[in-house]
This record gives structure tokens, sequence and C-alpha cells, in this order.
């Protein structure tokens, strides 16, 4: 079978319990480690540029990373908290779902058009750091906001009056 199909299939499996798991974490409080610990445990996976056959050029670091910048911007958009029960909880966005399915076609589109022209190992490595420039603005964005909630929530922020 195809690598682009297989990888494509995996693609859409991981974002069907993306949504499931953000689904179920609007249910619970909120936490700094619960932020910051996706992006650390996704780190591991630099680790495939050990290996000659996932190594990038310049270029197509800089061009995966700035897509995944970009994407980053929808998923700082849609992600926001609220406090309830004196706890600090993501806020759940209809829009989320959406976005999230918009940026798997696009994935997969972009999945299918590039592995005619760049190697399946590089295409690969593209798209971790295209995914890892995504997930790091988002989870610093989010745990900013975390951050300033918990103040607020503890009283020691200085929230602004308008």
């Amino acid at each position: 079978m195809d690598f682009v199909l297989i990888s494509s299939i995996g693609a859409v499996f991981m974002a069907i319990i993306a949504m499931f798991i953000r689904m179920k974490a609007a249910k619970k409080p909120a936490s700094a480690k619960k932020i910051i610990l996706p992006p650390i445990f996704m780190s591991t996976g630099a680790l495939m540029f050990t290996v000659p056959y996932f190594r990038v050029t310049p270029m197509e670091i800089l061009e995966a990373s700035t897509v995944g910048l970009l994407f980053s911007i929808l998923l700082i958009k849609t992600s926001s908290f609220e406090i309830r029960e004196s706890e600090i909880f993501l806020k759940r966005s209809k829009a989320f779902a959406f976005i999230l399915i918009g940026l798997l076609v696009i994935r997969i589109i972009g999945k299918i058009v590039l592995s005619s022209t760049i190697d399946y190992g590089q295409l690969s490595g593209m798209f971790w750091i295209l995914a890892f420039s995504m997930i790091v603005p988002w989870r610093i964005a989010m745990y900013l906001n975390y951050r300033k909630l918990h103040q607020e929530l503890n009283g020691t922020g200085n929230p602004k009056t308008t």
C-alpha cells in the first residue's frame, strides 16, 4: 500500500482522537502541566532527523515552519479558558472541530501534491516540522492565557479595569 495513503488514513484517525480528547478535556479543569507536556512529548519526534532519510533542506524547514505558524493562529483564536466553580476550564469551541478538519484536509491535499516532487522521508520531516511549529505557539498562547486566569483566580494578578 502507498505510504501517502497509509499516513493520510493515520492522520484522519489522529484528528478524530484529538477531537474526542479535546471534548473530554473541556469537562475537566485545565492545568499548566496538561498544557505544557504535549509539545515536550512531541519534541522526541525530532529524533527522526538523525536518520538521513528524513532530513530536510533549510528552505523546507522555513516553508514548513511558516505554514505551521500560520496554522497555529487558527488554533490560538479558537482556544480560550473560563473560570467555572473556582477552577479554570478550556472553553468548548464549535469552530475548533471544523478548523481541525479543515487543517487535516489541507494537510492531506498538500501531502498528495507534494509527494510527487518530494521524497516521502523528507515530506514526513516537513510535516513533523509543520505540526511542531503549529503546536508550540498554540500551547505557549494557551499557557499565557491560563496563567493570567490563574493569577486572577488566586488574587495575585493585576486584572485590568475598563
